[in-house]
C-alpha cells in the first residue's frame, strides 16, 4: 500500500504553509485578560489569504471553483491552521459547502457554493446541540407547512456564528428523520445570543422560534447529517494534531535552551521521557486520524462503519492534545504561564478542542456501542 499523499494533496500543505507562515498566534488579546470575546469577528484578511490560494474550495468540484480534493487534503489544511491558532472558520465553512455539495439540491449549490469558495459566503454548523452533552440532531424540530418547512429549537455553542452568513442546523422531523437546515443569520425568529470559548472566542446560542424556509434550504437525504458530523469530527482531530505538534516543538525549544545546574534541561532523563511520551501520543493522534480521514474520503470498509475510526480518532486526539499541553505547562515551569509568552492560548485553545464534538468518554460510549453491534472477525 501507498501512504504518501498525493502530489495535490501537498500542494495543499505547500499552500497553507505560505499563507499561515505569517501568522501570530498572539495577534489578539489574551482569553486570560479580557473580560469578554477577544475580538468580534474572526481575521478577515487571513480569510481572504486563504480566499486567494483557493483553500476555501479545496472540496469543491471544478464546477463551482474547486479543486475536487478530500478529506484528507482538508485536515493536511487545518492541521497548519492550528499550528498558528488560525482564527478563522475554516472547518465550519469547508465541511458544510461539502455537505451542501453532496447533498443539496442544484439550485442550492448554485445559489451558494461559488460564493462560498471565494470567501463572499461564510458557512458554519450548529454541530453542540441544546447543552453540548445531547445530541445536535435532537435540538431542533423540523416540520413541513405547505412548501416551507418550519425549526424550532435552540443550538448552542455555535462557532462563528455572529459572523457568518449561513448556519447549517441538523433537525429532527415528526418521522425520526433527520434534515440538515441552512439558516441565514437574521431572518424572522432567529435569536442569537453571545457564550465566549475557553479559548476566549465569541460563540452563538442559535434560538429557532418558528423560523420558516423554502424547501431549497433544507437537505431531506438519508446520512447527511452523520455524514456531515463524522467530517467535522476528523477536522477537529487536525486541529488537535497541529495544535499539538506546534507545542511540542515549542516545548523543545524552550527545554533545549534553558539551562538549569549548568546543564539543558532537555538533557535531564526526567524532562526527556515526559517528552518522548507526548511525542508517542501525537503519533497515535496523527495515525488515527489519517485512517478516519481516509475512510470518509474513500468510503472503503472495514470491520466496523467508518464513524468507529473516527471514534478512535477523536479519542487519541481528544486525550493526547490535554496531555501535551499539559506537560508542556509543567516542562515550562512558570514561564508557561506568562502571558506575554503564547503557551497559554494555545492550552485554552487544546481545551476546546478536546471538548469540542464530544469529549473522549463519549467516543469511547459510542465505539463501544459500534463494537456491540457489530461482529468483529
Amino acid at each position: 500500500m501507498d501512504f504518501r499523499f498525493s502530489e495535490e494533496q501537498q500542494a495543499a500543505v505547500e499552500a497553507a504553509r505560505a499563507v499561515f507562515g505569517g501568522v501570530a498566534a498572539d495577534a489578539v488579546p489574551s482569553p486570560s485578560l479580557v473580560a469578554g470575546a477577544v475580538a468580534d469577528d474572526f481575521d478577515r484578511a487571513l480569510w481572504q489569504s486563504l480566499a486567494g490560494a483557493d483553500l476555501l474550495s479545496l472540496l469543491l468540484t471544478e464546477e463551482f471553483g474547486g479543486a475536487g480534493l478530500d478529506a484528507i487534503a482538508l485536515c493536511l489544511v487545518l492541521r497548519e491552521s492550528a499550528k498558528v491558532l488560525a482564527r478563522v472558520p475554516l472547518l465550519e465553512s469547508c465541511a458544510a459547502a461539502a455537505a451542501l455539495q453532496a447533498y443539496g439540491s442544484g439550485e442550492l449549490r448554485g445559489e451558494v457554493l461559488r460564493r462560498t469558495g471565494t470567501g463572499e459566503l461564510v458557512l458554519t454548523v450548529a454541530a453542540h446541540g441544546r447543552t453540548g452533552h445531547d445530541p445536535a440532531e435532537l435540538a431542533v424540530t423540523a416540520s413541513r407547512d405547505g412548501d416551507r418547512w418550519v425549526l424550532d429549537g435552540i443550538q448552542t455553542a455555535v462557532p462563528w456564528a455572529h459572523n457568518a452568513d449561513f448556519v447549517l442546523v441538523p433537525a429532527r422531523t415528526s418521522a425520526d428523520r433527520t434534515v440538515l437546515a441552512l439558516v441565514p443569520r437574521a431572518p424572522d425568529g432567529v435569536g442569537l445570543a453571545e457564550q465566549i470559548s475557553t479559548a476566549g472566542e465569541r460563540l452563538g446560542e442559535l434560538r429557532l422560534d418558528s423560523v420558516r424556509l423554502p424547501d431549497r434550504y433544507v437537505l431531506d437525504a438519508d446520512g447527511a447529517w452523520p455524514w456531515l458530523r463524522d467530517l467535522l469530527t476528523v477536522g477537529t482531530c487536525a486541529q488537535a494534531l497541529g495544535l499539538g505538534t506546534a507545542v511540542l516543538g515549542m516545548t523543545s525549544d524552550y527545554t533545549g535552551k534553558r539551562v538549569q545546574f549548568g546543564h539543558p534541561l532537555a538533557t535531564f532523563q526526567a524532562v526527556a521521557v515526559q517528552a518522548a511520551d507526548r511525542y508517542i501520543d501525537l503519533r497515535a493522534m496523527e495515525a488515527t486520524l489519517w485512517q478516519a480521514a481516509w475512510r470518509i474520503s474513500t468510503g472503503a470498509g472495514g470491520a466496523l462503519p467508518a464513524s468507529g475510526d473516527v471514534a478512535v480518532a477523536k479519542i487519541w486526539a481528544s486525550e493526547g492534545v490535554r496531555r501535551v499541553v499539559q506537560t508542556a505547562q509543567h516542562l515550562h515551569g512558570g514561564f508557561g504561564a506568562d502571558t506575554d509568552y503564547p503557551l497559554h492560548r494555545y492550552h485554552a485553545w487544546a481545551k476546546h478542542l478536546e471538548l469540542s464534538l464530544g469529549p473522549a468518554a463519549a467516543h469511547e460510549e459510542m465505539l463501544g456501542d459500534l463494537l456491540a453491534a457489530h461482529q468483529l472477525a
